[in-house]
This record gives C-alpha cells, structure tokens and sequence, in this order.
C-alpha cells in the first residue's frame, strides 16, 4: 500500500511538465477510446476480406470482456506498484496489439488480438485517470476529470468517422496501424515527464497480493459479461446457456465475498462499501452506463431506421449526444474545481438525463428529426454533468492509497451497467419486432413470402442498410405491378414496430434515469480536499456526514493519524479522508 506520507506530486512538479503528462495521458485515453467505436464501420470490411461472419460479434465483444476485466485488477495492483509501469505498460500493449490486429489474416487471429487490445485499453483506462489523483490534489481535479471525460465523448463521434475515412482510403488494417505512432508519442512523454510514485517497499512486502481474490472476481465478472452480452442475442434470457453462465457468476460471487472478508489486503475492499460516497456514486455509475450506452447503441436505429433520415454513419447520429457530453464535462469539472462543490452538479445532471430521456420516451414514426437531437443533446450534457464528477467524489472520500482501486470500481460498474442495458434493451426490441410484425404486414406478402424471408424482415439493421433496402425493393419486383406499393407498405410496417420497440426502449431508460437522479440525492458533500491525504487539511465534514461515533473526527484528525485503537470498529477498515456518516 501506500504510505500515508505519500505526497501529491503537484508540489513538486512544475506546471509545464504536469500539462505535459496529462497531455500525454489524454492522448493514450483518446486512442484506447477511440479503439472501441472505429471498428464498427470497418467491420464489414474486415468480414469482406477475411471472412467469419459467423464471428462478426466477437470482434466487439472480445474487447469489451477484456477491458472490463483487467480494470479492477489493474486499479488495485496500481496502488501497489505505482501508476507509472502500468499505464506506460498497457500503452506499450495497446501498440504491439494493434499492429498484430491490423495485420491478422483470419478472423479468429482478428478476435484474439482485439481481446489484447482491449486487454491494453482497459489498463490505460483505470490508470489514467488515477493518474490525476497522483498529479492533482482533489480540488484542482475536476478540471482533468472534465477533460478525460470530454476525451472519451470525442472518441465516440470520431471513432467511426475515422473509421470509414481511413478504411475507404487506406484500407480497414491502418485502422490498427494507425494507433502506433500515438502510443509512440504518449511513452516518450510519459518516459521522461511523470514521475513513479511508488509505495513503501517494506510496506507493501509486508501484505500478501491477494491472487485468490483476483481470480474469484475474473470468475464472477467473466460469465457474467458473456450472460449479458448474449441473453436475448443468441440466446433467450430463459435459457440453459444464459442460466449456466448466470449461476456460475452467482458462485464465483459467493466465493469471491468469502476471500475478500478473510484478505490482508484485499483487491476490492469490501469496506468501501460502508463509504456513503463510494457507494452512491458507484450505483449512480452504473444506472448512467445503462442510460449512455442504450442511448448510443439504439438511437441510430431510431434516426435512420425509423425516420429514414440519410446519415449512414452512426458517428454524425450520434454527435449532438457527445457533443453536449463533451460540453457539459468540461464546464461542471472546471466549476467544480473552482467551487469546491460537486454535489449539486450530480444532482442537476440527473435531473437534465430524466428530462432527455422523456423526450426520447415521445418519439415515434411521427416525429420530426428536430425532436431527438434536442433529445440527445440534453441527454448528453445531463451525462456530462454528473459523469466526471462522480469519479472526482469516490477519489475526494477515500484515501490516497485506494486511488486505483476507487477509480477502477468506478469505471467497472459503469460498464458493468452499460453491458446490461445494451442487453435489455436488445431483448424489448426483438420481442416486439417479432411479435408485432406480421400483424402489421401486408396480408399479400405473409401469405406469399416464405417464414425465412418473414424472419429476414425482423432483423431491425435491415434499415440502416441502402444496400439491404434496395435489395429488399427488388424482391418485391416479384409481385408485379402491385410491388412498389407493398414494398412501401412493408417498410411503413418495419419502421412503425420498430418505432414502438424503441419507445419502450426509451421509457425503460427513462425509468432508470429517474432512479439515477434519486440516487444522487443521496450523495454526500464533502469539501474537496486542497492537499493528497496524507497532508490532509482538518476535517470539516458537516455533523451529518460524521460517524456517530467518532469523536476522533470531531477533534479534526483524519482516520489514517488515529491508532488503531481509538477508530470505531466499523471505521477503523475504511481507510477514508474526512468522509463519515456512512454506515
């Protein structure tokens, strides 16, 4: 662990190089961000040329699992031995990943290299933005936080721009090879410029790394990932294979409890879940994740699929959502920065998510495009609000020397959320789709049309495809001279049950946006600490965020200057900086 007399390295840097870093640091996130949308248009491509359609899924899926994964692992191992050698370390992987990816001749060697990639990604992800916390006392933090979230918005609207751009005139490898030489750039920054803060030698070998804990949370968070990646995909919720997946994450769960109550030094403390902050915000993260990566993933579907509007690139959909996003991170980090106050932001940005998603929860074949970019543009800057922020409050609450593994905590359950709403969502609109279409068709084509091309009709991405439309037109040349009119009959039917899928697609996120928004009342307000912990300010925390026992906070000590002996039980495992009244 840490020592508490670690420094925060702003007193010792001058400004320049700190810039430097995070500019380095910023352009390793934006790279490992981008990564996981600029496949999405170069995908077809990439089938095209290597073939394994069968396998399409696991391209995206691969790295998702795996940036999932390493994220816990690499936030705790990182306050163990220093942020430098990891992110460094995952850049260096990212690079060597991406140029294998871009140079694979099968699918499965694609898959594989794409699972290191986002192997790689993950770590650069719960490294970086720890690394604020190691350059940056809490309250000039949420600036950076404000940024790295904006980076990510970026990401998103640039990610499958690029993507077609680079794929159309260079080819879909130098997707891939074009990662190099930014990694290149950001390690010779980082090199030089940030320091390896590293922990007391004799204290950290004095703690056992907890191994067991880590491989009993790979064995929850593995099948658990793929259950959720899967159920109403490939297979139905009610399933053998989902419910196979499903207990045995429920097992390595239960194992995993059981290890982390009797570890030294466990990976994922489970007294941080007795820290009201820590707790809050990780709920609040992972209700947004559903609200983020639904909005993402289905309002293209909306925009081109059901209103017929001409943008085949999901990155231009999805602009005014990042857009706003991007917007909203920076102004609330930089407010929050020279406030001192983070609370009421969180607040008033799951206020502004619930009145975007209400306006989602309108929509239907009827309305103008006009209406879902407001909505995505107060989607985002709700998001923008309060995202940034909340991972600025875990770090303000906790001890330094739990940076990594409450950043990391943070990003996890995001995902975590972000998995399961993709999969909900997925399942609405395949259960209406399927049991609302034939009613709506034609009766002249279900009683002509063959169930497989009946079943062809269902699948919603249809729509977002001129190809496919176009070839589903020159089906319908079959009917005769009464063909265009069926065609046309046959689309309006397309589009309006996938309209009332989305619709429930967009209510559910609406109920879960309410959710968001109650949760973050309940988040505490704590000033944000102006030195790192371990030369922490007095204690100011207002009476009701105090233990009610704990006198020790009164008298203005912080919990790691009070022995053992004097904390209250129930505190005493929950290395924290001025938070209380958590239990």
């Amino acid at each position: 662990m840490f020592n508490s007399n670690v420094q925060s390295m702003a007193p010792e840097k001058p400004d320049g190089s700190r810039v430097l870093v995070i500019a380095a640091v910023m352009a390793a996130l934006f790279v490992s961000a981008i990564s996981q949308t600029v496949v999405t248009t170069a995908l077809p491509r990439m089938i095209g040329d290597l073939g394994g359609l069968s396998l399409y899924s696991w391209v995206l899926t691969s790295s998702m699992l795996a940036a999932t994964v390493a994220m816990p692992l690499v936030g705790k191992l990182s306050d163990l031995y220093g942020r430098k050698p990891f992110l460094m370390g995952g850049i260096a992987l990212f690079m060597v990943a991406s140029a294998f990816t871009g140079a694979s001749q099968n699918m499965l060697q694609l898959i594989g290299f794409r699972a290191v990639q986002g192997l790689a990604g993950g770590t650069i992800m719960a490294s970086a933005f720890a690394t604020i916390g190691d350059l940056f006392p809490p309250a000039e933090r949420g600036r950076y936080f404000g940024l790295f979230t904006g980076v990510f918005g970026l990401a998103s609207v640039a990610g499958p721009l690029l993507g077609g751009f680079v794929t159309d005139h260079w080819g879909w490898r130098w997707v891939f090879y074009i990662n190099v030489p930014f990694g290149l750039l950001a390690l010779a920054v980082l090199t030089k410029g940030m320091r390896w803060q590293r922990p007391d030698e004799s204290e950290r070998r004095a703690v056992p790394i907890d191994w067991m804990g880590m491989v009993a949370l790979l064995w929850a968070v593995i099948p658990l990932l793929l259950a959720l990646a899967w159920a109403g995909d490939r297979f139905p919720w009610v399933s053998a294979p989902i419910g196979a997946l499903l207990g045995i994450a429920g097992l390595g769960f239960f194992a995993f409890l059981a290890i982390e109550r009797g570890a030294a030094d466990p990976v994922l403390p489970l007294s941080l879940f007795r820290v009201r902050t820590f707790v809050v915000a990780s709920a609040a993260a992972f209700l947004t994740g559903i609200g983020l990566f639904g909005a993402l993933s289905y309002m293209p579907l909306f925009i081109q699929g059901v209103l017929g509007a001409s943008a085949t690139n999901s990155g231009l959909v999805n602009m005014p959502l990042m857009l706003g996003l991007t917007a909203a991170s920076l102004a609330s980090g930089m407010v929050a920065s020279r406030t001192g106050r983070y609370r009421w932001m969180v607040i008033a940005g799951g206020f502004v998510l619930v009145g975007g998603m209400a306006i989602m929860a309108t929509l239907d074949e009827q309305a103008s495009l006009a209406l879902p970019i407001v909505g995505m543009i107060v989607v985002g800057l709700g998001l923008g609000l309060s995202m940034p922020l909340l991972g600025l409050a875990v770090q303000n609450a906790l001890d330094d020397r739990l940076l990594g593994v409450a950043t990391a905590s943070s990003q996890f359950f995001r995902q975590i959320g972000g998995t399961l709403g993709i999969a909900l969502f997925g399942t609405i609109i395949t259960t209406q789709i399927q049991g609302g279409l034939i009613g709506r068709l034609p009766e002249e084509v279900t009683s002509v049309a063959p169930p497989e091309a009946l079943r062809q009709l269902e699948e919603p991405r249809i729509l977002l495809s001129p190809q496919a439309l176009e070839q589903l037109r020159g089906t319908f040349a079959a009917f005769g001279d009464t063909g265009p009119a069926l065609y046309d009959q046959t689309l309006a039917a397309m589009r309006g049950v996938l309209a009332d899928g989305l619709q429930e697609v967009f209510l559910v996120g609406l109920l879960v946006a309410v959710l968001a928004f109650a949760v973050s009342v309940f988040l505490p307000e704590l000033p944000l600490r102006t030195r790192a912990s371990g030369e922490q300010e007095r204690a100011s925390a207002p009476a009701d965020l105090i233990w009610d026992d704990a006198s020790w906070i009164r008298e203005g000590r912080t919990l790691h200057e009070v022995p053992v002996d004097e904390a209250p039980p129930h505190a005493a495992a929950v290395p924290q900086a001025g938070e209380a009244g958590d239990s």
